[in-house]
């Protein structure tokens, strides 16, 4: 398989990954958002890969992925996840699936990148937090108004990631090598069974490490650090043998509407780099 197939796998063996407390997985809906949906933006997200493989900028790439993930009427499914596999895909395209390959790609990225970054929010409704303190011009929910002062400071999307990077975790993921997203993929590797099944595995290890930066900011560091803790204790329940207690997690999450997505979005990403090393589905 091709790095973008690779990626669009990824996309698949994450969502039917189950259970994934708070997320959708093959055996839970949301009312508004089903299992179907992110089939079809992993598939809809394919020509955008495909341009990254083929030598497209990151910014072009992402945005066509954006744009062909927007065509199911799920809303968002992946945004942040594509966040990730578009410069992975490219770094593996043109040299290897390594930390320093894509810290390379994401640190060369341009304004025009930073623009096509900020145009994908147009396609799809993405919960965003207030920008830091002194960015409202650079807020990306204003979409393409605020490319005017994007030129004007000059902002590569790597800078766009860096004012974000306190308080997001697909940013940090940008801004540090992509960190998690590499040990969450040395860890798929080092388990056995399915994919999907080691992919479940590993989100709960990573939710039960740190708090998810999108439960942060739509219910409040509290919150965030309450669902770790209990990720935790669903974990050590699972390492003896016992899944009712994460699958009285899963459904607690659910009817709270609570979404850890960006633990997530780095579990596809981890998928990826699992593929790319030679893991075999």
């Amino acid at each position: 398989m091709t790095p973008a197939e690779h990626a669009q796998l990824a996309l698949l063996l994450e969502v039917a990954g189950t259970p994934k407390p708070g997320n959708v997985d093959r055996d839970r809906d949301f009312p508004d958002l089903r299992f179907e949906h992110f089939l079809a933006g992993a598939v809809g997200s394919g020509a955008g890969l495909r341009s990254a493989e083929t030598g497209a900028s990151v910014g072009e790439a992402f945005e066509e992925a954006i744009s062909g993930m927007s065509q199911q009427s799920g809303g968002n499914t992946q945004f942040g996840a594509l966040c990730l596999l578009v410069p992975l895909v490219k770094a593996a395209a043109s040299d290897t699936c390594s930390p320093e390959a894509v810290t390379k790609i994401v640190e060369d990225t341009t304004v025009e990148d930073a623009e096509g970054f900020y145009r994908a929010f147009e396609h799809v409704d993405v919960f965003v937090d207030d920008p830091p303190e002194g960015a409202d011009e650079f807020d990306v929910r204003r979409g393409s108004d605020a490319i005017p002062a994007i030129r004007d400071a000059g902002l590569t999307l790597y800078d766009v990631m860096e004012l974000g990077a306190d308080e997001d975790g697909i940013a940090h993921e940008w801004t540090n090598e992509l960190e998690r997203t590499f040990k969450a993929g040395e860890r798929i590797m080092e388990l056995n069974g399915s994919l999907s099944g080691r992919g479940a595995r590993v989100y709960l290890e990573l939710l039960s490490h740190e708090p998810d930066s999108f439960v942060a900011k739509q219910h409040g560091r509290k919150v965030a650090e309450s669902v770790r803790v209990r990720a935790q204790e669903a974990l050590q329940e699972v390492q003896q043998g016992d899944s009712e207690l994460v699958h009285a997690f899963a459904r607690s999450l659910v009817e709270s509407e609570i979404n850890p997505g960006t633990t997530a979005d780095i579990v596809a990403g981890g998928l990826f780099v699992a593929l790319e090393r030679g893991v075999q589905p």
